[in-house]
């Protein structure tokens, strides 16, 4: 076993969940390209309408499949993607992370969350794919369509928030707790897109495929910079809990 390093011989729960990470981040993006290559060549057309349709009154494609509270959830999850509300959301845990002097944590935050805002735009200007006309928009609506603007920051924003929050936790209940959350609002925020007929199912794929691809990334490198020690740890920082 000369030569070969510790960390191949008996690899730690370090070392497997970066495997395992690496692992979903190369899924990830092999997903986004199959599924662009799809949508380009009009694969998806069919099933898109078939969906979309699905969540309208057959009898009328103005009015959303439900009873009204259940459109006005709708309103209430795709709300939650909105830019104002991530932004707020953002800075209310950057503000969270500097109060616990995680300053280096907060820094990985803000390039993340804005990195993915810049990704999400290059993207809707590169493909530049018109929104679905089927039916009428139940929301306001100001750029292209694919991939779904509001699917992937959801992912971006929630999933990364989550996990740099989970990264000072603690107990690994609170980890879950949060990652679980998280993805319950990226997958509630994408369905309420495509219910407000702004977008085809398949641009809300390639926002979550795209998002978790961009929240995974800056998993993995904070998770490397923590592992050279160039990150906090979990947990509060020695010096603060002799303060405290």
């Amino acid at each position: 076993m000369i030569g070969i390093p510790h960390w191949i011989r008996k690899p730690g729960r370090h070392e497997i969940a970066i495997l395992v990470a690496v692992i979903l981040l190369a899924g990830g993006a092999w997903a986004f390209l199959e599924l662009t290559e799809y949508v380009m060549e009009g694969d998806t057309h069919a099933l898109d309408e078939k969906v979309l349709l699905a969540m309208r009154n057959p009898d009328d494609l103005s009015d959303p499949a439900g009873p009204k509270w259940v459109e006005e959830l709708g309103r209430d999850f795709t709300a939650l993607g909105g830019m104002g509300v991530l932004t707020m959301l953002s800075l209310s845990v950057l503000g969270y992370l500097l109060l616990e002097y995680k300053k280096k944590t907060a820094l990985l935050m803000v390039i993340s969350v804005g990195g993915g805002i810049l990704l999400s735009l290059l993207l809707k200007q590169g493909f530049d794919r018109p929104r679905p006309d089927l039916v009428p928009h139940e929301s306001y609506v100001y750029t292209t369509s694919f991939p779904s603007g509001h699917s992937m920051m959801s992912a971006v924003t929630y999933l990364t928030l989550a996990a740099l929050l989970a990264r000072i936790q603690k107990r690994r209940r609170n980890k879950i707790y949060l990652m679980t959350i998280a993805v319950l609002l990226t997958l509630a925020i994408g369905i309420s897109r495509i219910y407000m007929g702004v977008h085809w199912p398949s641009d809300v794929l390639a926002g979550w495929s795209a998002g978790a691809f961009w929240a995974l990334l800056c998993w993995l490198v904070g998770s490397w910079l923590q592992h050279r020690g160039q990150m906090e740890h979990e947990g509060v920082e020695p010096e603060l809990a002799q303060e405290a």
